[in-house]
């Protein structure tokens, strides 16, 4: 008896091992507060983070375009912002070149029609951590999520982290989509010029618009970080895709605008190109509904397409 005790306790233990290693803390997170009195907006919120230390690059209010190419929306106010720090992006310039993936960051700040509640979503420090390739105990990603955090409560003294309502799924894929371009001739600059004209050109065509452009290498400099001809990065949105997900999952926000770098390092002659890709959203956000993956996939498509045409 005492055997088959032990035995039940050992398969519990695994059992619970198994579940620990298959559940993963999520990437975004979502910070509430009651907002009855409607004193908190998107402007306080964004005054919060210039007041903590944070450069804003763009804050958007959805619901225009929302009203005006759909004639609906499910908010009484959505915006999207991007947001970064010069200080975190300057310690990890030279050793992380991916920090373009976020940096800027995204945030949704929203509530929901009749809601007395608002809402901000960010990706967490572990996520943005990993997905840039920075070891998430690094002291610059630690400080970044305490600063956000130091911004939100400033913001909603009252607010609070909650629990969403999902688990991640856990597919093992890149979530990251790469590419890169050869210098066209001898000057670097020219051969910018003509790849982003290209890049800017196509955007539009395929419904996409630049929500905001980050010069990073502009604060590298000023900042005696000497690595990169260039480093930019291009907040780019597809209105019909933030629309249809952001019915259920409005914390989609983390990730739209999404950042897409392009940067080229000195002394050498290759551009490289990369965005967190919508598999990312799908995977984080736990989207089923048939819908907001056909938008989303669509839009990995074309914009897939876009790199493929400049690249040529």
């Amino acid at each position: 008896m005492k055997r088959m005790a032990k035995l039940f306790a050992a398969m519990l233990l695994l059992t619970a091992g198994l579940m620990a290693a298959n559940t993963a803390k999520h990437d975004v997170r979502v910070f509430v507060s009651d907002n009855a009195d409607k004193k908190i907006t998107s402007t306080t919120i964004e005054e919060a983070f210039q007041k903590t230390g944070f450069v804003i690059a763009a804050n958007n209010d959805m619901n225009a375009p929302y009203l005006r190419d759909f004639n609906d929306t499910s908010f009484d106010f959505y915006n999207l912002a991007v947001v970064f720090r010069k200080d975190t992006a300057i310690a990890l310039a030279s050793e992380y070149p991916e920090i373009g993936l976020f940096t800027p960051m995204s945030m949704s700040i929203w509530t929901k029609k009749g809601d007395n509640t608002i809402s901000v979503s960010s990706i967490a420090p572990h996520a943005m951590a990993r997905i840039m390739g920075v070891p998430e105990d690094n002291e610059h990603i630690i400080a970044y999520g305490k600063k956000v955090e130091e911004a939100l409560k400033a913001a909603m003294p009252n607010g609070k982290w909650i629990t969403l309502p999902y688990e991640m799924k856990m597919e093992k894929r890149d979530f990251i989509t790469r590419t890169t371009f050869q210098q066209d001739g001898d000057d670097w600059e020219e051969s910018k010029d003509n790849y982003q004209m290209g890049f800017e050109g196509e955007l539009a065509p395929h419904g996409f618009v630049m929500a905001g452009f980050t010069d990073l290498n502009y604060e590298f400099e000023e900042n005696d970080v000497d690595d990169y001809y260039f480093y930019d990065v291009y907040s780019i949105c597809k209105i019909a895709v933030i629309y249809e997900v952001s019915k259920l999952h409005p914390e989609a926000g983390a990730f739209a605008p999404c950042s897409a770098y392009m940067y080229q390092k000195k002394g050498e002659k290759t551009i490289h190109v990369a965005f967190p890709n919508v598999h990312k959203w799908i995977d984080a956000l736990n989207i089923n509904d048939q819908p907001s993956i056909d938008v989303l996939l669509d839009a990995q498509k074309r914009f897939e397409i876009i790199l493929d045409k400049i690249k040529k």
